[in-house]
């Protein structure tokens, strides 16, 4: 491959990672890709984690806030509350930037497991407390 070619490619590459970056975002766009409400958007962006700029009363998101909502939605699945994923992404902004993943630490992860865990067993008690309540109904029918 002749320099020129090579050269041609790194552009067109570095080109199309500035377009991704500068990609925009309505409110919309993000809601129906990660499949959350507006109100949840707005509820992220009143709490700090999100922060689109404002065109009007539009609020346009860019790549960033798309990756930060990304993680965001990840811990939420994970079982993390709003202030532990804002502590987070706290120090993942005070890395490098950028909010690329949630970076959790061995103890954290072990923490959350502990809590996952007895969530689970809670749970399975209300439902044999609840399973046993229904019998008892039912039978009294």
């Amino acid at each position: 491959m002749s320099n020129s070619v090579a050269m041609n490619f790194a552009v067109l590459s570095e080109t199309r990672e500035e377009a991704a970056e500068t990609k925009s975002y309505t409110i919309g766009d993000l809601a129906r890709e990660f499949g959350v409400t507006l109100r949840t958007l707005r509820f992220y962006e009143d709490r700090g984690l999100l922060s689109p700029r404002r065109e009007g009363t539009a609020r346009i998101y860019d790549a960033r806030d798309r990756e930060r909502l990304s993680v965001i939605l990840k811990g939420k699945q994970l079982g993390f509350t709003l202030t532990e994923i804002r502590a987070m992404l706290a120090e993942e902004r005070g890395s490098n930037g950028v909010a690329a993943n949630l970076n959790l630490s061995l103890p954290q992860v072990e923490d959350q497991i502990r809590h996952l865990e007895q969530q689970r067993a809670e749970i399975e008690e209300a439902l044999a407390e609840l399973r046993a309540c229904r019998a008892r109904l039912i039978d009294a029918a």
